[in-house]
């Protein structure tokens, strides 16, 4: 987890839209999901941080007597940096609340990672739990999901857990258009300077056009200013 950028990044930008525009914010996320309601978890607090705050990690969201959660600790390391979401929030589709959970970004650089767990610690349990998710989804098992957009992958892997485990959930990529975050960065301007990046995930990752957690992966386009660009159809990667 980075420390906040001053006025530049996807964190800042995601805290000014849930604090100074969250009505934009909600009606986007909303149509982009099909939900009629939404509410957002307070994140934790962070003592050891600058601003004092921290990120739900894994699925520590969940309530503390959750069968789910020590279920989560034999099919994910303990130790280590598990997935960290941007935001994590209920929304009522269909009449039915659900998880949400938000991965956001505001320059191609960040969409690029890789796993750095050991392969004498938690590494090989990781790639069992990758590669249960992509059997289970239809997904070649040559596809690496370790390296390259592990981030993403490891996202989706956590959302094939939850629902296995009963709690209906949907994630959200939230993508910043307009950034500022310097030279060093490449930050798309508008949806389509994003679209090759988007299509580079898609032809990694490997997932089928049609699997098991279709239509409960979103995307949103969001403009810094606040233009909005959503598209209601999930992501493809």
């Amino acid at each position: 987890m980075a420390e906040i950028g001053n006025g530049y990044g996807s964190e800042c930008h995601l805290l000014r839209f849930m604090g100074r525009h969250r009505s934009l914010l909600n009606a986007s996320v909303l149509d982009v999901t099909g939900g009629s309601e939404i509410e957002w978890l307070d994140a934790p607090f962070d003592g050891s941080r600058t601003w004092l705050d921290g990120e739900w990690k894994g699925v520590d969201f969940l309530p503390d007597d959750d069968p789910a959660r020590p279920a989560w600790a034999r099919v994910w390391p303990r130790r280590g940096n598990p997935p960290n979401w941007d935001a994590v929030g209920r929304v009522t589709v269909e009449g039915r609340r659900e998880w949400l959970l938000v991965e956001a970004k505001a320059n191609i650089e960040e969409m690029r990672s890789s796993c750095k767990a050991s392969p004498q610690g938690g590494r090989p349990l990781i790639e069992r739990t990758l590669n249960r998710t992509k059997e289970a989804l239809g997904v070649a098992p040559e596809r690496d999901w370790l390296n390259g957009h592990y981030q993403f992958c490891n996202r989706i892997a956590v959302l094939h857990f939850l629902m296995e485990y009963g709690h209906p959930a949907r994630l959200l990529f939230l993508y910043f258009t307009g950034d500022r975050s310097g030279p060093s960065r490449t930050c798309p301007a508008n949806a389509d300077e994003w679209a090759g990046a988007l299509a580079a995930l898609a032809a990694h990752v490997g997932l089928p056009e049609h699997h098991p957690l279709e239509g409960r992966v979103h995307k949103l386009m969001l403009d810094v200013t606040g233009e909005v660009a959503a598209s209601k159809a999930g992501v493809t990667a």
